[in-house]
This record gives C-alpha cells, structure tokens and sequence, in this order.
C-alpha cells in the first residue's frame, strides 16, 4: 500500500468558549489515520512557544511526526447553532515556502507518493508552493484553502484565489458551500469546469458527489444521531479518502467509504 502524509499548519480550536484544543489538518486527518488502521507522515508547523501543548497530542497518535517551529499559530474560536458554525480568527498560521518544500518538508516526504495539503487560510501554500509540492507526488487539497480570506476576525469565504493553485492538484475537497463559491452550480458541467482530475464535494450528512471525467457520482450518507461535534470532520473524510486512494480504490468507492467512516467517528464507532 501506498504511503500518504498529511501537511499543514497545526491549530488552537475555542468550541463554544472553551479551553483551547489541538486541531489543524495534521492533527485532524492523523486521528482518522489511527482509527483506520493506516500509518501516514505527519508534518506542520505551529509557534515555538506552543510546542508542548500542540506538538503532545500530535505525537501521541503513534504515526511519524515532523514539525518545525514558525513565527505563529493559527487559532480559531468555534461555536454551532445546528448545522451552522460560526467561526473567528483569532490568529494566522505560518505560510509554507518553496524552501520548506526543497528542504526539510521534501526529507520528511522522501518515498510518499500520495499528500493531502490542508490549509487553514488561502495563504497557507501558495501556487508556486503546491507546485513544488507536486513533483513526483499526488496533491490533495482541502478547499478551504481557496476561499478562506487570510484575515482575523469573523471569518470572511471568497472566491479571490489564485487558479495556477489547481494546476498541482490531482484531488480538490470542497464543502458544499465552497463548492457553490467557486462554481456556479452543483451540476455536472459547473464543477468540471474548475478543472480538476478528482473533485469531491461534501454534503455533510447527505453524503457527497464525486465528478471525475466530467461524470459526477453521488454517494449517499448516513445522518449523524444524538448530539455531534463535527469539528475535523472535513479532515477525517479527506484522510480516509486519501487512504482508500492510495491503496488502490477508484474515486468513487473511495468516497463511499469515506463517507461511511466519517459517518461512524461521528456516532462514535470509529476510535
């Protein structure tokens, strides 16, 4: 099977007002890892000074960690009222440079042929970043990135993004509101229109649609019961579908199981 890492910035996540938590692609999409079974690279940045309290229950997952120190720390304060979340920036995370890439992020990925990219902000990973991201390897990207304007304060979503980004990209994750950001429908056309080999929109409880050749896939979900967090749920299907990817499973069936997996962590039957 396959090797697949995760990258990204590490986070703080306020739920509700409560004490900061651990969150961020890598901490996120390394749980599901774990609950699945399937060993993965871990690699993020986060402040030197939070070290301890993000870096700790990042190792702790059991699955190969490398983390470099950067100049901040994204952190976030989250509230739910139903389906909808409310989301403030309270701080930016670092941005990743060609240089990482070249240098300790390329050592970390030596032999990894699949990397999910989650960005907490549109300038997380640059174009020309992603590009040298790309070389030798398959790129997934947590659409977030595209559309979450690089500002504290309430979070502001636009479509002001930079296209050369989806040149490196063989697999783009949207949730259904960036999809219709960035698209001008859930059709068929409108999204094999942002020109990506493997688009995969989430629909929370609803399942997802999956358009690869410009055929779009519908694959049913199972709704969550009983109260839910459904912090990191994003990164856990982005994670189960790179999985699945890799070992050798076409898109569709991927997403299937992807969808059904995140349907379980959710009721608590994936730890």
């Amino acid at each position: 099977m396959k090797s697949v890492a995760i990258v990204g910035n590490l986070s703080f996540d306020r739920l509700d007002g409560g004490e900061p938590r651990a969150g961020g692609g890598p901490f996120h999409c390394g749980r599901a890892l774990r609950a699945l079974g399937r060993r993965g690279v871990l690699v993020a940045k986060s402040a030197e000074h939070d070290r301890r309290a993000l870096l700790t229950p990042l190792v702790c997952l059991g699955l190969p960690v490398f983390w470099r120190p950067g100049k901040s720390t994204a952190t976030f304060s989250i509230s739910y009222e139903g389906d909808h979340r409310r989301m403030v920036v309270d701080s930016l995370g670092d941005e990743w440079t060609v240089t990482d890439i070249r240098g300790w992020v390329g050592r970390a990925l030596r032999d990894v042929e699949w990397v999910h990219v989650a960005p907490l902000a549109r300038s997380d990973f640059p174009a020309e970043t992603l590009a040298e991201l790309a070389r030798g390897r398959r790129l997934s990207l947590d659409g977030q990135g595209l559309v979450r304007a690089p500002q504290t304060g309430l979070l502001q979503l636009d479509d002001g993004f930079d296209r050369g980004v989806l040149r490196s990209i063989t697999v783009l994750k949207l949730a259904e509101e960036e999809a219709r950001m960035l698209a001008d429908g859930l059709d068929e056309q409108s999204l094999a229109a942002l020109g990506v080999p493997e688009l995969i929109v989430t629909l929370g409880s609803r399942g997802a649609l999956v358009i690869t050749d410009g055929v779009a896939h519908y694959v049913p979900g199972r709704p969550a019961t009983g109260a839910v967090n459904p912090t990191g749920a994003g990164d856990a299907f982005s994670a189960a579908y790179l999985a699945a990817r890799a070992g050798g499973q076409a898109p569709a069936p991927a997403a299937r199981r992807a969808s059904a997996f995140v349907a379980d962590l959710l009721a608590g039957r994936a730890r």
